[in-house]
């Protein structure tokens, strides 16, 4: 997989993308990331991205030119299965978004900043917009940081147990159960006895039977969806 960030603060990126999992995922071949600084394709020698929204108003707007020459430049060397743009009123990212867009090959994120991008970008150029929660960012590095995140970890080869991904939380609409490691008494907290019954059968599913528990207490809206 290949992923390219359009980013004005490429800084931001260093290091969530140059360590642990995303390390060992470029590390293996799996995975690339290249973030673009977006001033490379500036209006003027100073480096403008952006400019004052038209009809007044607080904050600065980023420009069409600069997007459009950095997005056309970069589809001439790989056509893009999708191009996200991170934003507070996109569509909330959940486990079932990551799945799917670990299956492709080329994505393209634009991260925003100060009031966004100007619209003309997102209605031409733009095929799916992701928001990581209801609230509002500096920009959009850290929710890119996220998404790539959510994306490697579950590219087949990336975790040395692949089995791993698939009992997290939210891949079938559970929340996991809860954990336990040694020792099997600490302080006088006991672990539950049939996690030590070698009974696997039955491990699978008192642990089922608590992700679902944990879940109508937690998160209920998850059994409705």
């Amino acid at each position: 997989m290949h992923i390219h960030i359009l980013s004005i603060v490429p800084e931001l990126l260093d290091s969530p993308l140059n360590h642990s999992i995303m390390k060992r995922a470029k590390d293996k071949g799996l995975l690339t990331v290249t973030v673009h600084h977006l001033r490379k394709w500036a209006v003027n020698e100073y480096g403008q991205v952006d400019d004052y929204q038209y009809g007044g108003g607080a904050g600065m707007v980023m420009m069409c030119e600069p997007l459009e020459k950095a997005i056309n430049e970069l589809q001439q060397e790989r056509k893009f299965d999708e191009i996200i743009y991170l934003t507070p009123d996109g569509v909330t990212l959940k486990q079932q978004t990551a799945n799917r867009l670990s299956l492709k090959e080329n994505l393209l994120l634009i991260c925003g900043h100060y009031k966004g991008i100007d619209e003309r970008i997102r209605q031409h150029y733009v095929t799916m917009e992701i928001s990581i929660g209801d609230y509002v960012l500096s920009g959009g590095e850290l929710a890119a940081a996220v998404l790539v995140d959510a994306i490697g970890r579950i590219i087949p080869g990336v975790l040395n147990d692949e089995t791993s991904a698939l009992t997290d939380s939210f891949q079938d609409q559970l929340l996991a159960p809860p954990v336990y490691t040694r020792p099997a008494d600490y302080n006088g907290w006991k672990i539950p006895d049939i996690l030590l019954s070698g009974d696997l059968k039955k491990i699978e599913e008192w642990r089922h039977e608590q992700a679902l528990q944990r879940t109508k207490e937690r998160r209920p809206d998850l059994l409705d969806e």
